[in-house]
């Protein structure tokens, strides 16, 4: 669908329905996939969000959905399309504010997670359940099945809404790399899409910690920062790089065949107005934190992070660590969130407190810097990669004001999904609601 120019801004998208208003007599499936905007109003706070990697439509466009309460009385849930939550759609409720209902819910457990996710796809054997994991005091384990008590109720007559948790969502096990009672809390975690047997935790301990969830050990566990560890993650399809990011304001990446080195990738420094670098009261200023990163799905060399209560998002190449290649400084409030999109290497998503979801084109980065060293000859090259004739020349960083398209939704935009089995959808959370943007 061709998006309309905003006035003065990029591109909107997710406007209302790909084309003429459903008919109300169509079929349940297809009134909700026209729709642009699929939403879901939760029970409590939503914090923990991710798709499904099933690759079939029904299974692909399901969400997992974590609270975030302080009562300690949060949960996860399954969500799915009403129709799909039928039998064949003849549940379908017309009349529902919500285009989702939930399958599948757990008990209370005291802590919010702070990261869910499903196991990745790799094909082959199907089996009857499919496995997520959590993180928030401990690393959990879910088994998510048919709940065939629920299932075998019969339907009553004139019964409009379908029936909910079809399934269940039962605790398959809860892993701590530690004897004691107490496990310092995890702040996020990652899913190694080559081997989906290992899982990479981050805690506020300064460790990170491989786990082997087939047999549910720890793998090995390291001290990954000076301070806490905020959040971690897999180079896509690579079975041993990963990075993670911290209190210390540093991006490191680790190889787990030579744990004994690591690699710095990038450090932030003091961020005073009008205050120069080499000033020494700048050098004694602590480093900003960095609360997250990702690497670009489709191509590892490339990774984003952002600094703490920052408006902009950096864009890494590791092959020429200490500069950002690009630097997306659109947002007007605190960047929350970030997904790079896994259909296209020069695509990312990301979500701020000024309710906006921008998509930024970002596939310029290697011309552009090279122009921009033909630009900056002073430019220093202190930072090349060593004669790598793979690696981009370094230049200054790339500055992107205007996203490729937005979005704005209702309120701050606390975490972000983009559909590896189902490209076209970008889930978003914020406040009770979650939305299913169509790109």
């Amino acid at each position: 669908m061709a998006s309309p120019k905003t006035a003065g801004g990029p591109p909107a998208f997710a406007q209302g329905f790909m084309s003429s208003s459903p008919s109300a007599s169509g079929p349940a499936s297809s009134r909700l996939l026209r729709k642009e905007i699929l939403s879901y109003s939760a029970p409590w706070p939503v914090y923990g969000l991710d798709w499904s990697n099933q690759p079939t439509e029904r299974e692909a466009l399901r969400l997992a959905v974590g609270s975030f309460i302080e009562d300690g009385s949060n949960k996860i849930q399954v969500i799915t399309l009403q129709d799909f939550a039928g039998h064949d759609g003849k549940d379908y409720n017309p009349n529902s504010m919500s285009d989702w209902v939930p399958l599948a819910e757990t008990s209370s457990q005291q802590y919010p997670v702070t990261k869910i996710k499903w196991e990745p796809y790799k094909g082959g054997h199907r089996r009857s359940y499919d496995l997520l994991a959590t993180t928030g005091d401990y690393l959990r384990l879910w088994d998510l099945k048919d709940d065939l008590d629920n299932d075998n109720i019969s339907n009553t007559i004139g019964r409009r809404h379908p029936p909910l948790m079809r399934q269940q969502l039962a605790q398959k096990a809860v892993l701590a790399n530690t004897k004691a009672n107490f496990c310092a809390p995890l702040t996020s975690f990652d899913w190694n899409t080559y081997d989906p047997a290992l899982i990479v935790t981050s805690s506020i301990d300064t460790t990170c910690t491989v786990w082997n969830v087939e047999t549910q050990q720890a793998k090995t566990q390291l001290i990954a920062h000076d301070k806490e560890v905020y959040d971690v993650t897999f180079a896509n399809n690579n079975a041993h790089i990963f990075a993670s990011v911290g209190a210390d304001g540093s991006v490191r990446m680790f190889d787990l065949r030579a744990l004994e080195h690591s690699t710095i990738i990038y450090e932030t420094t003091s961020s005073i107005p009008g205050m120069q670098p080499n000033n020494p009261q700048a050098a004694a200023q602590p480093p900003v934190p960095l609360l997250r990163l990702s690497f670009n799905k489709l191509d590892p060399n490339y990774l984003s992070t952002f600094h703490m209560d920052s408006s902009s998002v950096q864009i890494l190449d590791i092959r020429v660590p200490g500069i950002p290649i690009s630097e997306l400084r659109g947002h007007k409030g605190a960047v929350n969130c970030m997904a790079w999109s896994p259909a296209n290497t020069s695509e990312i998503a990301t979500g701020s407190d000024d309710h906006q979801v921008f998509i930024w084109e970002v596939n310029q980065m290697r011309h552009d810097r090279s122009e921009d060293m033909d630009q900056n000859p002073h430019h220093s090259k202190s930072g090349s990669s060593g004669g790598n004739p793979k690696a981009p020349v370094v230049s200054s960083t790339r500055v992107l004001h205007e996203p490729y398209r937005a979005a704005n939704v209702g309120g701050e935009v606390n975490q972000l999904a983009w559909s590896s089995a189902s490209p076209d959808w970008v889930a978003v959370g914020f406040g009770r609601t979650v939305q299913a943007l169509r790109l």
